[in-house]
């Protein structure tokens, strides 16, 4: 900006401020003029602030450690123009528009702080006078319906949409300078639709909260945002930005010369994550009616497991392509499982055990075909004995354990996704027999008051006691009875599966089981799986698994202590090695009886003697202090643990019973 452009902006801008009182004292009739006068003023300073702060040509005396309009200035006047703008609104010398224009004007100031860009001011204003209408221009407090109309909501969403595609450059810029280098076209794209998704939200919340589409809309949009945000899909050419500064800023060669030429990986299966999840929160919201029509059920639970299928084999199985078709199948039957499981139709009940059998048919031989193929394949390729490909012999083998270790974690997430669903599912059916139960109870106490109503009354409280949910309770016992079987069949597929993998990551660590143990949570009652086996006895699974897992790791480590490879002198009467074995198998049976009882307590919860689980308690000090094996020591404490709980919670049960006599 030229001394003598500067001098003009200047006078002007003190002749507007000069005018502006005498324009404040006319009629009410000319305060229109007013207002013109204080907008004008407030371009003026913007354009003057944002040329002295983000240009950097301008210096005091030359000198360029020296910036002639520091930060606390544009911090001031903007504080100074919002509170002249209040006290002018508030005494009626200008209007609610005008108040608005000037507010977003000089709050639009303050994003110079934040975003080094020429043209930040002028963005931010544009976005605030896009998103304040909403919170600024309609405030009839006294209409408790809707403030807005719905042709106002859609304009008001439309202006927002086109004012943050307005101010993409603006957005890539500070997407620039937050993360060192160029964002990616998916990025920019994630962030232009969040801020479209976040500056609706004062229309919904305000003026459409009793809306449940405007709602849902919102949230649908707003998981688009952190989607593209998170996967970064790639964006066609064609729909590229338009923009000549992005365009050059692509063009750039820093990032080649500074990072290089990097590998990559094709990013297109994100596209059909970002699909399955959008289909869900659809189907979640209602968007999608599938609760209500069979056949987009089944069209929608069939595209999901495609789309997540070909997702998870382009992504983590791209070389194995014999097992793309098999991966497919898998997550279409699992979809297929719980989608209809959720919202069951008149022959899922019949086909849904065929679909779960197939599931779990394609398990071991998905797993067993993955190393098979790629083996063979290598095989094929080059000899596997020669010592020159020792190190691809070593890759290959290691590529094949980590597809199998993933294939492992895909199917523990499947089985551990169906039985969440049937125990959910289980749940849900028993809370309604309960309430049938009840209504039931309540329809045969007011048999006997119905001779008093009238006839009319008598008739209205025949048929609502008629439209009791029956047909659930029916049908599960005609023709869901497998539910509970499937459910514990997953959950026990789920937790055989993540014990392997504890195995195969952590080589068998001694905390995982109290993390996996939960998982039998899930267990369902069940005569054929557990005679007796119910909601009382929902722990049992948990405590016993935890104590077996305990014994059987730890008399795996005493073997593989004395174990060197042969049956050497270690082992003969008197060595050392024997004596390590048969001390610590000692103490290890000093603990079973606090576990055998608290079990025993779990299962039944039965009242025992008192002095039956302290008197085992001493037993697991000897394998707290002096054991070799750091399982033993957990197995003792873990019994400590129980023993006291048992007295403790037959003590409480003890109390609670006096209060009934």
């Amino acid at each position: 900006m030229s001394l003598k452009s500067f001098c003009k902006f200047i006078i002007t801008n003190v002749v507007l401020s000069m005018a502006i009182p005498g324009l404040a004292i006319l009629p009410s009739k000319l305060h229109f003029l007013t207002e013109v006068g204080l907008i004008s003023h407030a371009l003026l300073l913007c354009y003057i602030e944002n040329r002295f702060f983000n240009y950097s040509s301008i210096y005091y005396y030359g000198f360029e450690d020296e910036v002639m309009y520091p930060s606390y200035m544009v911090v001031v006047t903007t504080f100074v123009g919002l509170a002249l703008v209040r006290i002018l609104s508030v005494d009626h010398r200008i209007g609610p528009k005008a108040a608005w224009i000037l507010t977003c004007l000089y709050s639009s100031k303050l994003a110079m702080l934040l975003i080094t860009s020429k043209s930040v001011v002028w963005m931010s204003a544009v976005l605030l006078l896009a998103i304040s209408p909403p919170v600024l221009l309609y405030k009839d407090k006294s209409r408790t319906a809707s403030k807005m109309k719905a042709w106002q909501g859609y304009a008001h969403a439309a202006v927002v949409a086109l004012s943050v595609w307005f101010c993409r450059e603006t957005i890539f810029e500070a997407l620039q300078w937050w993360n060192g280098r160029s964002p990616s076209d998916g990025l920019l794209l994630g962030f232009c639709i969040l801020s479209m998704g976040l500056a609706c939200i004062p229309i919904v919340a305000l003026h459409f909260s009793h809306v449940l589409s405007a709602k849902r809309s919102l949230v649908l949009v707003v998981a688009t945002g952190l989607l593209f945000i998170l996967m970064q899909p790639p964006i066609p050419l064609s729909l590229t930005y338009r923009s000549d500064m992005i365009r050059a800023a692509r063009q750039s060669a820093d990032d080649i010369s500074i990072y290089g030429f990097m590998a990559t990986k094709p990013t297109w299966p994100s596209w059909l994550l970002i699909l399955a999840i959008l289909l869900t929160l659809a189907a979640v919201t209602s968007i999608i009616p599938i609760k209500y029509m069979v056949e987009l059920r089944a069209f929608y639970s069939i595209a999901m497991g495609i789309a997540l299928g070909v997702y998870i084999s382009a992504e983590y199985f791209l070389q194995a392509a014999v097992l793309h078709a098999l991966i497919v199948v898998t997550m279409v039957c699992a979809t297929v499982f719980v989608v209809f499981t959720h919202f069951p139709s008149a022959s899922s009940t019949k086909v849904l055990p065929w679909v779960f059998a197939l599931l779990v048919a394609l398990f071991p031989v998905t797993y067993l075909l993955e190393g098979q193929v790629r083996i063979k394949n290598f095989l094929g390729d080059s000899g596997f004995g020669d010592m020159g490909d020792e190190e691809k012999n070593l890759t290959t083998l290691l590529a094949v354990e980590g597809a199998r270790t993933s294939l492992l974690g895909l199917y523990a997430a499947i089985f551990m996704l169906i039985a969440l669903e049937i125990k959910f599912e289980l749940a849900s059916l028993m809370r309604e027999k309960a309430h049938e139960r009840g209504g039931i109870k309540h329809n045969q106490s007011g048999q006997s008051s119905s001779s008093s109503f009238p006839p009319r009354m008598r008739f209205m409280q025949q048929r609502r006691s008629s439209t009791v949910a029956t047909f659930t309770i029916k049908r599960m016992a005609a023709e869901g009875a497998w539910m509970p079987a499937v459910g514990n069949v997953a959950t026990v597929m789920c937790f055989a599966i993540c014990l392997i993998l504890n195995v195969n990551l952590t080589g068998g660590s001694n905390r995982a089981i109290f993390f996996l143990a939960p998982i039998l949570l899930l267990l369902n009652q069940d005569s054929d799986f557990v005679a007796g086996f119910g909601d009382k006895q929902r722990y049992f699974p948990v405590t016993v698994v935890i104590s077996a897992y305990l014994v059987v790791t730890a008399l795996y480590s005493i073997w593989e202590d004395i174990w060197h490879g042969n049956a050497g002198w270690g082992l003969q009467i008197g060595g050392p090695d024997w004596l390590f074995a048969i001390k610590n198998l000692a103490l290890l049976i000093l603990t079973f009886p606090s576990h055998i009882l608290f079990n025993r307590f779990v299962w039944s919860y039965q009242k025992q003697s008192d002095w039956m689980p302290l008197l085992t308690l001493p037993l697991n000090l000897p394998s707290v202090i002096i054991t070799d094996v750091l399982k033993i020591r957990i197995l003792g404490l873990l019994g400590i643990i129980y023993s006291l709980a048992q007295t403790l919670i037959s003590r409480q049960q003890f109390i609670s019973g006096l209060k009934y006599i």
